[in-house]
């Protein structure tokens, strides 16, 4: 499967704002986006003055902004979409409804991870369980009453044992439930919209695909 292999801060600074892409990173002075606030390249400063983008380039950036954001690729972001238009209610909200429930994103927002990157390859890894048993599938689609949790075998390693400290201060969306104690999670409910934390036009992205 295609991935990007890229510095991911060049990302940030293409979209113009924080992905949060690198975990504390992206919350330091050392993030790209507070350095360097021009898209990448030689052109990237003159980019800043260019004449007004078209609504084209307006839904473009918004979905890119979104796949990227979320570490997904075009072909299964289609998939996404065409599934959230299948369902009933907004198209874009449901859109990021099977964003947030896929299980790396989980993973990250419970705070076993910094970024949903590291969360996918703690994914892909096999050191998470859902409802007891093993998913090493990152795009796994979380339901209420679903149950992640650390696999016993990966909480005598030295990161998890480490995260138990960070987690006690850890304030997950009200949509999960966090039992430190046990390095596990539950998902309580369907994410609303206004529980999704992101700085995302969901509707830039239905006219783009809707074109």
């Amino acid at each position: 499967m295609a991935r990007y292999i890229d510095a991911v801060c060049k990302l940030c600074r293409r979209e113009g704002q924080k992905l949060f892409l690198k975990g504390e990173r992206c919350v330091s002075p050392k993030c790209a986006v507070e350095r360097r606030p021009f898209p990448p390249g030689e052109a990237g400063r003159r980019t800043v003055m260019r004449r007004k983008v078209s609504d084209f380039g307006i839904q473009l950036r918004e979905k890119q902004k979104a796949r990227r954001m979320y570490g997904v690729m075009e072909r299964q972001f289609r998939r996404y979409f065409r599934e959230a238009s299948r369902r009933k209610g907004l198209t874009g909200g449901t859109l990021l409804v099977l964003l947030e429930s896929r299980l790396d994103n989980v993973v990250y927002r419970l705070g076993f991870a910094d970024s949903r990157a590291q969360a996918r390859q703690f994914v892909r890894h096999g050191h998470f369980a859902v409802n007891g048993r093993k998913t090493d599938i990152p795009s796994y689609l979380v339901s209420p009453n679903d149950q992640i949790a650390v696999r016993e075998k990966s909480r005598s390693k030295t990161y998890f044992r480490e995260r138990v400290q960070l987690l006690d201060s850890a304030a997950p969306p009200t949509w999960l439930s966090l039992d430190v104690s046990n390095l596990s999670g539950t998902v309580t409910a369907v994410p609303e919209r206004d529980e999704i934390g992101v700085l995302l036009n969901e509707q830039l992205i239905v006219e783009y695909y809707s074109r």
